[in-house]
């Protein structure tokens, strides 16, 4: 696959070995701030004990206030490499009270069991502090370097998929997960573009995109944005993995377990917020294309889900500008066993196949 060629050439290869050491040592120097930590805390009562599932950890922030709390337990995973020296941190002052996995949490079923009986199973959705301040992992803009966007444990890079995937597939997955109505003229751009020239940059490919879209340079957001948040969704398979997730970790809980989801963008928002109101108690369907509940209490697996999301203070986003579009959801378990996630999935069959494309 051209994705291996291109890791073995060492003058574009994205991350060295100098440079992850690099990385490793500053990582005290990056400001981590858990997004509506109070309110999670709040809602999941740690000072009561129990075990807790970290589903993103991260730089740890929701796992260390966690274990402040004595009779508590955690376990957490992250597919991040970096995330692991946060974890050997929390693994020397928590040997007995906490386990880290390297792992996608929407493989949470291979990593935790049943018996464990989770108090509550915590998602933090999007890019973590850790890898925005890292501009060699090309999230940002202005990045000269390798064009990546990897979370880790990936099949692909954005490299791969600006380079190689075929025009018509590009502009879809610009078109569905950037919500971008300029998506099929953009993927035009691109490639033409790179018929003549490999991109190599997430400052090349910036520019390659406002191009495409001139008479929308004077808007507040980046004109690339959406760009960017689409091939980033393609690349690790959020959405997917969202959906396997939320279904993996429903199965987890027991009755009065607590799923948690604080979410940044309107895709994400949009499959936690069927999830919850679909696999409630309420008779309604969250969406005519749903199936209907022709059975009660297989579709009853929440007996409380919040009405509405909740948004963090005004003192937090004047601390943390991320946590301005951030919204949590969350429902309590009840007893009824999980049967049929496929109904759920699919609703979301085109986010299914856009993301099984393969380069």
């Amino acid at each position: 696959m051209k994705y291996q060629l291109f890791y073995e050439d060492k003058k574009i290869k994205w991350k060295t070995k100098e440079k992850f050491m690099n990385a490793t040592m500053s990582l005290e120097k990056i400001k981590h701030y858990p997004v509506m930590l109070n309110q999670i805390l709040s809602i999941i009562s740690p000072q009561r004990g129990g075990t807790f599932i970290d589903c993103t950890f991260g730089g740890g922030g929701y796992s260390k206030a966690i274990l402040k709390f004595s009779e508590t337990k955690v376990v957490a995973l992250d597919r991040d490499r970096l995330s692991e020296n946060y974890a050997n941190m929390l693994l020397k002052k928590f040997p007995d009270r906490f386990n880290f996995y390297r792992e996608k949490f929407g493989n949470l079923n291979k990593i935790a069991e049943k018996k464990l009986n989770p108090k509550a199973i915590i998602f933090d959705l999007g890019l973590s502090s850790l890898q925005l301040s890292d501009r060699d992992r090309g999230f940002s803009f202005e990045a000269e370097d390798f064009l990546n966007m990897e979370m880790g444990i990936n099949d692909c890079t954005t490299y791969d998929v600006i380079n190689f995937l075929d025009k018509g597939h590009l502009g879809n997955i610009i078109k569905v997960f950037g919500d971008e109505k300029d998506g099929k003229i953009i993927a035009n751009k691109i490639d033409k573009y790179r018929k003549k020239k490999l991109i190599k940059s997430s400052k090349e490919l910036s520019s390659i995109v406002k191009g495409a879209k001139k008479k929308y340079n004077n808007y507040k957001k980046n004109p690339a944005t959406k760009t960017f948040q689409a091939i980033r969704i393609f690349v690790n398979k959020e959405l997917t993995q969202l959906i396997t997730g939320l279904i993996e970790a429903t199965k987890l809980l027991s009755n009065g377990g607590i799923l948690i989801v604080v979410s940044f963008h309107s895709l994400e928002d949009r499959i936690v917020k069927n999830f919850l109101n679909f696999y409630s108690n309420s008779k309604k369907n969250p969406s005519r294309y749903f199936p209907l509940k022709e059975n009660e209490n297989e579709y009853s697996l929440f007996e409380s889900v919040s009405k509405k999301a909740l948004i963090a203070s005004e003192e937090e986003i004047s601390e943390n500008i991320r946590s301005r579009s951030a919204k949590l959801r969350y429902g309590i378990r009840n007893s009824n066993s999980f049967s049929n996630p496929e109904n759920f999935k699919k609703k979301f069959s085109n986010y299914f196949e856009l993301e099984s494309v393969v380069i």
